[in-house]
């Protein structure tokens, strides 16, 4: 059984004229370049709080110093940001 691998909310994803609350931005902690946050694409992303807990998946890489987009079915609120995510195996 492997260690949980865990990663800090840093924002949501934005463009331009607009935000989107259903796409974030998450940092895998102790993960700097893109070829080593790179092999956690597909895998799921568990954020939970004391109330809630919201389900999504990676979808690929932001940029090259190791962000990762992940997407939700629904919104994660604004206090999930800067907080941390658990990636776990799909």
């Amino acid at each position: 059984m492997s260690q949980p691998v865990y990663a800090r909310i840093v924002n949501y994803r934005v463009g331009p004229r607009e935000q989107s609350s259903k796409e974030i931005l998450i940092q895998i902690i102790g993960t700097e370049l893109a070829a080593q946050a790179g092999k956690f694409i597909g895998k799921k992303v568990v954020w939970k709080n004391t109330t809630t807990k919201l389900l999504g998946h990676v979808t690929g890489l932001h940029g090259k110093n190791g962000v990762l987009r992940a997407k939700f079915k629904k919104g994660v609120p604004g206090q999930a940001i800067g907080t941390t995510v658990e990636l776990v195996n799909s």
